[in-house]
């Protein structure tokens, strides 16, 4: 594998209508979020662990739908889905349908070099706790944004792609699915090759949107042909969004391609979003495509 030209980091707060209200909750969140995972990196960290960092920056803040904050089912109830992906060993590790733990993300993480790779709802808290993890009560995680109108309206999957100084890429996303969801629905989030990828020899990539439509059109496997095909990053997330137009829905697509290259594209209002790299003095945030 050849020596990475930089550390990099992308993280994505929701491709979604953002309230004008809480532009700068977003622009804010995004950035302690990247500015969190880079430090990791700058000290020489691994990208799984800098993806992870950011990522729990993002579920802890009630602004983001993931984690604390996640919006609530018909029922009235938080249920959360997150995953990791590293693109050395293409290691993979991701939870569905969790009601009581409050960083999915770190789950996800836990579970790389386990089998099986994808635990959901109750087999999933067991093997949180059985790693160490405390688990809350459900009601602890509702909180008072997920209940307010411009919160509803303002939802989405959050995540981050980074890259270390070894070349090694990882991926993580974190969601609380869709507001009024059915109980037990499940998105693309935690589904390697629609809602996430990371393969060190190409690039890593993250998505928030439709669900179901990510689903259906796989779109990180989308990115990671592009980018086997020659493709830039900003080519491969473009050609992702593009290729949603056979079913339709709303997606944004964050990629680092092996060079440590950004590439962003979506076709929703906004894009929450924050980038980081050694060739960046502090982190770039905004609601793309004017701020960043």
């Amino acid at each position: 594998m050849p020596e990475a030209t930089r550390w990099a980091l992308i993280v994505h707060g929701g491709a979604k209508t953002i309230d004008p209200g809480l532009h700068d909750r977003n622009r804010a969140g995004c950035a302690a979020a990247a500015e969190a995972g880079a430090a990791i990196l700058r000290a020489g960290g691994s990208a799984v662990f800098a993806a992870e960092v950011a990522v729990r920056v993002l579920e802890d803040d009630p602004v983001f739908k993931a984690g604390f904050g996640s919006v609530l089912t018909s029922d009235g109830t938080v249920e959360m889905d997150a995953a990791m992906m590293e693109g050395t060993g293409l290691t993979l590790g991701g939870v569905a349908g969790v009601r009581r733990i409050r960083n999915p993300v770190s789950v996800a993480r836990l579970m790389l070099p386990a089998r099986p790779v994808l635990l959901a709802g109750e087999g999933a808290e067991r093997f949180a706790s059985e790693h160490g993890v405390t688990l809350v009560d459900p009601e602890t995680m509702v909180s008072s944004e997920a209940l307010a109108s411009e919160h509803a309206k303002a939802h989405d999957t959050v995540g981050c792609v980074a890259i270390d100084v070894t070349g090694a890429i990882a991926a993580a996303t974190s969601t609380g699915g869709l507001p009024g969801k059915h109980p037990g629905r499940i998105g693309d989030s935690p589904i390697a090759g629609a809602g996430l990828y990371a393969d060190d020899t190409l690039g890593g990539c993250a998505f928030s949107g439709d669900g179901e439509a990510i689903l259906r059109t796989l779109l990180a496997a989308q990115v990671m042909h592009a980018l086997e095909r020659g493709g830039s990053a900003i080519e491969a997330a473009e050609h992702a969004i593009a290729r949603l137009g056979r079913v339709g829905g709303e997606a944004g697509a964050i990629v680092i391609e092996r060079s440590g290259a950004f590439g962003i594209a979506h076709n929703s209002d906004h894009f929450a979003l924050a980038l980081h790299s050694n060739g960046l003095d502090a982190p770039r945030a905004g609601l793309h495509r004017d701020e960043l």
